[in-house]
């Protein structure tokens, strides 16, 4: 099977999250891009697992809300390297930068990295594994989050 669009796919993920960041799209949108079942690593060590369910679905549109009260108005690809794992898998490292408006009225773009593992299939890509860095410290150091991780 030949290698997908990453780019592409990565754009229209992007496009689809910032649909859903204005209200213009369903969170439905964001799982199509997700496996049935899928697993997030991030800071701490904090491994997860999860069913592509309606419960992924509340969490996508709690975690929209989030990005909307710590300013988030938009979100923007930067860069995808795709490294083939075998002949139906794939490591793509995604590098995306976020644009917020600060309470005090003030820009601010925050770049971050994501590496994410896809399951080439035939009706397109599936993400079945995501690793993130440490966003919520990003965001406490930049005021946007208080020590607990609520929105200031």
């Amino acid at each position: 099977m030949n290698a997908p669009d990453y780019r592409e796919f990565f754009e229209r993920y992007v496009d689809v999250f910032n649909q859903v960041l204005d209200g213009h799209a369903p969170a439905e949108q964001v799982r199509a891009s997700y496996a049935e079942h899928f697993v997030s690593a991030s800071a701490g060590g904090m491994v997860q697992g999860g069913a592509n369910d309606e419960r992924y679905a509340q969490v996508l549109r709690d975690g929209a809300e989030f990005h909307r009260l710590i300013g988030t108005q938009r979100m923007h690809l930067r860069g995808v390297e795709a490294m083939p794992i075998d002949e139906q898998h794939d490591l793509v490292r995604v590098r995306m930068r976020s644009d917020h408006e600060r309470r005090d009225g003030q820009p601010l773009g925050l770049d971050f990295v994501v590496t994410y593992l896809l399951q080439r299939r035939d009706g397109g890509p599936k993400i079945f594994a995501f690793i993130a860095g440490d966003e919520m410290a990003l965001y406490r150091e930049h005021g946007l989050v208080d020590e607990q991780g609520r929105p200031r």
